[in-house]
């Protein structure tokens, strides 16, 4: 890359590629549900005993290649170089995670303009039939909210690390926090936010058990956006001399704070009119949520609107990570301008999203679906249960076992004690696999 983030910049970058739509629907969901902030603690200890492990092998691989994951992984193998490459395509997943991305972020801007102008359904039949109307029969709305987004992210990244992505990050997530706080405080004042604080933060040990573990543990893992390359292409911008060992707990905590705000908003509105905590996904979000904000008239509205907004800054985020990686790879190995890279990327995502978003089409959904899945279902599970999983595995087996320990301890030296370095260099190479293979077997 012809620029290094800036310390700051790569925070918020990183950060802003973990915190996602799911910090809206799936974190808070599953902390209220598996103990509160127990949930939160086991959460936190198997993200630093795991997640943040295969984090900070996939930041190693990135720092001492300085080369996107193809050639990260070609680079840095003492041999069977072409072989060990192959590990670094895992980052087609993020292609994948992208396309019907930008399709889901499509539809929360689409909520952008129907709360902007008033017109959010007043019941949760109304709001059911709205949704379900949009995914099935509005191609016209789907399809402009799609490419809308789809121009938005690809010329972001067209202006490159510095100039775009950092920028983007650095205006994007200190404002998602301020909307955040906004609508924190605007909650409080409710009489459902203390309900809400209790179903989050309120520990209760007795509903953690195996499945609250293998929810935390896949949780931890697919939040910091390992398996895609994105960390491994960020971290070759890294600038020098960055303790990037603080810089990525820092990475980890945001991601874990934004997700708590964001639970603090939602179950305030869905305790204030009594609906059901248990519901998580699109079904949250687009037919519970809207109706609740409805139900406060003007307000509601400007509640919603803003809520939408800060939805879309982490999705925008997310997705843009996901193409960089990629990008990163054209230009290195075949010399690629940036906008011929983003171009070839751009035609394969918008064929894919487009597909995503006729799969959900009564009229046109059994010709782009395969075994009865979906498009959105079969991209979705490809990235999710395969791709980023495995990619996982291969991370933590190549800088564990395949380069050369001086190299890394090299590299950890300045920033961290002897000690924590071999216990890290352990769970790499022993507990983070094993625990993703887990999550593997598990998954359904």
């Amino acid at each position: 890359m012809n620029s290094k983030f800036s310390k700051i910049g790569f925070i918020l970058a990183v950060a802003g590629s973990a915190v996602g739509l799911e910090n809206a629907w799936k974190f808070p969901t599953l902390v209220g549900e598996n103990g509160g902030s127990a949930f939160v603690l086991l959460y936190l200890i198997l993200t630093l005993g795991v997640a943040f492990v295969i984090f900070l092998a996939e930041l190693s691989l990135g720092k001492l290649s300085e080369k996107d994951p193809v050639n990260a992984y070609k680079t840095l193998a003492p041999a069977h170089k072409k072989a060990w490459s192959f590990a670094g395509f895992t980052m087609i997943g993020g292609i994948l995670i992208v396309s019907f991305y930008s399709m889901v972020i499509g539809w929360i801007l689409k909520y952008v303009y129907l709360s902007a102008s008033g017109n959010l359904p007043l019941d949760f039949q109304a709001s059911k039939e709205l949704f379900n109307h949009l995914l099935t029969q509005d191609y016209s709305s789907q399809i402009i909210c799609f490419t809308l987004i789809f121009l938005f992210v690809f010329y972001v990244v067209s202006k490159g690390v510095k100039e775009g992505i950092e920028k983007l990050n650095v205006w994007i997530m200190p404002t998602l926090f301020i909307l955040l706080l906004i609508m924190l405080f605007y909650s409080a004042s409710k009489d459902g936010f203390s309900l809400a604080v209790q179903f989050l933060l309120k520990p209760d040990f007795s509903k953690i058990g195996i499945e609250s573990i293998l929810e935390a543990l896949g949780l931890a893992f697919f939040s910091l956006s390992l398996g895609v390359g994105t960390i491994i292409t960020y971290s070759a911008s890294l600038p020098d001399k960055t303790n990037f060992i603080s810089s990525s707990l820092s990475i980890v905590f945001i991601n874990i704070f934004v997700g708590i705000l964001m639970g603090l908003v939602v179950f305030t509105f869905i305790f204030e009119f009594g609906a059901n905590p248990s519901q998580q996904g699109p079904g949250l979000i687009f037919i519970s949520l809207t109706t609740l904000f409805a139900k406060f008239g003007v307000v509601g509205c400007i509640f919603a609107t803003i809520f939408f907004i800060s939805l879309i800054f982490a999705g925008v985020t997310s997705a843009i990570s996901m193409i960089e990686p990629f990008t990163f790879y054209l230009i290195n190995t075949f010399k690629m301008s940036r906008l011929k890279a983003l171009v070839l990327i751009g035609i394969i995502v918008y064929i894919l999203g487009v597909s995503c978003i006729l799969s959900f089409m009564s009229s046109t959904s059994e010709t782009f679906s395969l075994f009865g899945k979906s498009v959105f279902d079969i991209l979705d599970f490809l990235s999710s249960k395969l791709i980023m999983p495995i990619g996982g595995i291969l991370t933590a087996i190549f800088t564990g076992f395949i380069i050369d320990k001086q190299k890394l301890q090299k590299l950890f030296e300045p920033y961290v004690k002897k000690v924590y370095f071999e216990l890290w260099y352990i769970f790499l190479r022993f507990v983070s696999p094993l625990a993703v293979v887990i999550i593997m077997i598990v998954s359904k």
